[in-house]
């Protein structure tokens, strides 16, 4: 497929910028073909921003960021109405959240308000600023990132907002080989300086529309709705994982195989991507987490569960 070969110029062109983290940088290319957003989690300096910069380069797409904080107010996220003494009339200043690719750089030291202020963006595309409504450019995609370790002057994320993150993500420190390699390219200068691009904006407008067609078999759906189905049954979970759940991540399998230059979703690109589109929407019982499970344990267990189809037209 054609898409498919742009879409691997995307990644190669992106992993220049960020060794070592090839199949993050797919999952994350995967989340905006699927117009998903996608939640980093990881400790500070593993590359999280970085890649997030080199992916707007390199589709030429326009970047805002947000640095969250206490004081952050929703006016600072959304926009606000300004009024003009010439016209007698308020005029719109846009936010950072107009943008194509947004950065909400520690989005737990936002206060539960400012957080709420991006829930219309994130599933709607569009803020209401004074009773007003206006539309978010397309693509429009939220990369947020917080910090696994650090919760002093941090909020918890509602669930109401964690499922509406189609991935969550974690790159991980690089493997020795790969941290010297990085070290070693960045003598003269980063390559993010002399990074290029290879597509636009209205490339990937044209690709997220083709996702829709790719071939999903009878069998397979069955497959990701029953795995869905599954994180309601399961003894050690409070909450499983809901509706929105199952079009995410039959929608984000489509991506994935497009991506792989496939014109049809097989039952790995299901379970592969299972983990992370679903186990940060788990709630586990008190008594679970006490016997030392976690959410990528418990839907470990879940997965094993659901049988695959063996067969499927494609």
């Amino acid at each position: 497929m054609v898409q498919g070969e742009v879409l691997q110029q995307i990644v190669d062109n992106v992993s220049k910028c960020i060794l070592g983290k090839r199949r993050e940088v797919e999952w994350i290319l995967t989340a905006m073909l699927a117009e998903g957003h996608v939640l980093l989690e990881d400790v500070p300096g593993t590359g999280k921003t970085v890649l997030i910069k080199a992916l707007a380069k390199t589709v030429q797409g326009d970047f805002h960021r947000i640095q969250c904080n206490p004081d952050l107010l929703p006016s600072d996220v959304t926009g606000v109405s300004i009024y003009h003494p010439k016209t007698e009339s308020f005029v719109f200043k846009p936010g950072p959240v107009m943008t194509n690719i947004l950065l909400v750089d520690e989005i737990n030291r936002a206060t539960t308000k400012t957080q709420s202020a991006l829930l219309e963006a994130m599933e709607e595309r569009q803020v209401s600023v004074d009773g007003e409504l206006y539309r978010l450019p397309k693509p429009f995609i939220m990369l947020a990132t917080q910090n696994s370790v650090d919760f002093e002057g941090t909020y918890m994320l509602p669930e109401a907002q964690l499922d509406r993150f189609m991935f969550k993500l974690s790159l991980g420190y690089p493997d020795h080989r790969t941290e010297l390699d990085m070290v070693t390219s960045q003598k003269s200068g980063h390559p993010i300086e002399t990074l290029q691009p290879v597509t636009d904006m209205e490339t990937m407008v044209q690709l997220q529309r083709q996702v829709y067609d790719i071939h999903m078999d009878d069998a397979v759906m069955e497959y990701a709705v029953q795995m869905v189905r599954k994180t309601r049954e399961h003894a050690d979970i409070k909450l499983g994982a809901s509706p929105r759940a199952s079009l995410a991540l039959i929608h984000a399998s489509k991506a994935y195989a497009m991506l792989q230059g496939r014109s049809y979703v097989i039952p790995d690109d299901i379970k592969d991507l299972s983990s992370y589109v679903l186990a940060h929407r788990l709630i586990l019982h008190t008594e679970a987490i006490y016997n030392g499970q976690s959410q990528a344990s418990v839907l470990q267990s879940v997965v094993e569960q659901v049988r695959p189809p063996i067969r499927m037209e494609q």
